[in-house]
Formats: structure tokens, sequence, C-alpha cells
């Protein structure tokens, strides 16, 4: 072989060995570099399930916080309802007004309308003692026109049951 081919054949060699060895760390730089982007990625993929997560706990525990809430807040307003009842009551024994409660012989739940039916609704042409006179279009009627809500309240049975409890109770027996 002559001189000049050995001659290229190194000069080949060098700049290949030259080539790699300044190529090479750029290529494993790029890999290392790929590497941590695709790590990142999991990472930022495993902070958004365990946010999405926490977020859904969070959601849950306010959700069930404001069950608990209306819970409370519908007991609150059953006693103040209840509160109301007795005062009413109180009101009534104090005008004189309920004292066919006090005089009953316990048979029923004592009310006696003026019409002769114990603890009957009354239709809105009944006659009603002076302190239950009800005006036309009383806020406090419900989808039974004919007695008022605080009048259904009053009256309770035995049982503690107000009519429209005992008619639904019926409802449930028959199906």
């Amino acid at each position: 072989m002559s001189t000049g081919v050995i001659i290229a054949i190194i000069v080949v060699a060098v700049v290949i060995v030259g080539l790699l060895a300044f190529v090479m760390p750029r290529m494993r730089a790029r890999a290392a570099e790929r590497a941590q982007e695709r790590e990142l990625e999991r990472r930022r993929e495993r902070a958004v399930t365990e946010s999405r997560e926490q977020a859904q706990a969070h959601n849950e525990q306010a959700e069930l916080a404001e069950r608990q809430a209306r819970i409370a807040e519908q007991e609150a307003a059953r006693a103040r309802a209840e509160a109301n009842l007795h005062e009413e009551r109180a009101e009534l024994h104090q005008r004189g007004l309920a004292d066919q409660e006090l005089m009953g012989d316990g048979a029923g739940n004592g009310r006696t309308a003026e019409n002769g039916r114990t603890g009957e609704a009354r239709t809105a042409g009944e006659a009603r003692t002076a302190g239950e006179a009800r005006t036309a279009g009383d806020p406090e009627l419900t989808d039974r026109e004919d007695v008022p809500a605080r009048e259904r309240i009053i009256d309770r049975d035995r049982n503690g049951m107000t009519e429209d409890e005992l008619a639904a109770q019926e409802r449930q027996g028959r199906r």
C-alpha cells in the first residue's frame, strides 16, 4: 500500500475518533436530558393525581359538613316550631281560648270544634273561635287551604302526630 492511502486511513480514523469524542458527550447529555424530562413528567402526573384525590376528599368532607349543617338547621327549625307551638298554646290558655282542652275528659286529643267533631279539619266555611278568625290570603296556609299550618301542628292526636302525618302513615299501610 502506498503511504498516501495509509495516511488517508489514519486521518479518517482520527476524524472519526474526534467526532465520536465530540458527539458522544452531546448524545449522552441529550439522553440524560430526555430521561430527566420523562422523570419530571412522571412526577407531574403523580402530583396532579394526588392533588385531585385530595381535592375530591376535601369536596366530600365539605359536602358531608353541609349535609350535617342542613340537618342541624332543620333540627333547630323543628325546635323553634315546638317552642312556638308551646308559646301559642300558653297564649291560648292565658286568653282563656283553650279551656276545652283543660276541661276535656282525656278522650281523643281534647279538642272539640264548635260543630261537635273532635280533631277533624275544619273547612273554610265552618265557625272558628274568636281567636282563630282567619283572613283571606293568610300566608300560613299550606297546600290544604282549609287548615292553617299552625292549626294542624296544634291539632295533634295522642300519638303526637299531625293529621297529615296520620294520613301519610295510612297511605303507606295500604301499599
